[in-house]
């Protein structure tokens, strides 16, 4: 029987969430040619589909990949261009981790025509669900919001300095969404004063927020890259932590609202 490769929930309000990197699974034979390394799956965005799962009782539509991001990852674009030039990063079949610690095993790691295969195994479904997704709620309401939700350790030297934000939102420097939706999140984060915030940093937005953000064809795509530290244990066995969890459900609930509130305008 066939893996399933993403969960989907489907809603009817102009908002998709959708969670690439949180998948967990990583198939049994892959899983044999891994380093302990990899199979410890520091890098997953642990638990985002727990922590943002109040917003199916706002209608919103939630994508959810299955597997893990060492398997493919699936914000990155399919021929595997840098997106950020000049910066370390990971492709889209990485071969290390986050802290550089090789994720196979000497001469396990996939060829060109592995990669190929795992492209349209699990890179190419994940992205025709997504696709036919925003084209039904676009048909629905003329305009979606596409929230790519993230998370990350809040130290990694690999790939910036110190501690980062806890929460990172993108927007492709504003090509992405609408300015009056980039604003009224925005406005949510500078509200507060709990947890710190920048737009357009370190991060940016990925293949998912840089491809479908079409603001002229009624998609307003943007990412939030998150601290882990914020709602979860960033160190093994990574616990989801319900009352860090608590204290930041609100306001992610209040910036999907600003997102979608400012539709239009």
């Amino acid at each position: 029987m066939d893996e399933p490769i993403h969960t989907l929930i489907q809603g009817n309000a102009p908002l998709l969430i959708s969670f690439p990197h949180a998948g967990t699974h990583i198939p049994e034979g892959l899983a044999a040619r891994m380093t302990d390394a990899a199979l410890q799956r520091a890098d997953v965005d642990w638990h985002l589909p727990q922590l943002y799962a109040f917003a199916e009782a706002m209608g919103a539509t939630l994508l959810a990949a299955r597997h893990a991001r060492h398997v493919i990852d699936l914000n990155r674009p399919p021929e595997d261009t840098s997106l950020y030039p000049g910066q370390d990063v990971t492709g889209l079949l990485p071969t290390d981790t986050f802290r550089k610690e090789p994720l196979y095993r000497a001469g396990q790691a996939p060829d060109a025509a592995e990669s190929a295969t795992r492209r349209e195994r699990y890179w190419r479904p994940y992205h025709d669900t997504l696709a036919s997704e925003l084209a039904r709620l676009r048909a629905l309401h003329g305009q979606v919001i596409l929230w790519d939700a993230h998370s990350i350790a809040s130290r990694l030297p690999r790939f910036f300095d110190g501690k980062l934000p806890d929460l990172n939102l993108g927007t492709a420097d504003g090509k992405a969404c609408a300015a009056p939706i980039q604003s009224a999140v925005e406005a949510v984060m500078t509200g507060q004063d709990r947890f710190t915030h920048i737009t357009n940093g370190r991060f940016k937005g990925g293949h998912i927020t840089r491809s479908y953000g079409q603001p002229a064809e009624g998609v307003h795509a943007l990412q939030l890259e998150m601290c882990q530290c914020i709602y979860m244990n960033e160190t093994a066995p990574f616990g989801y932590r319900a009352d860090l969890a608590g204290e930041v459900q609100p306001l992610l609930g209040r910036m999907l609202q600003a997102a979608v509130g400012a539709l239009g305008r």
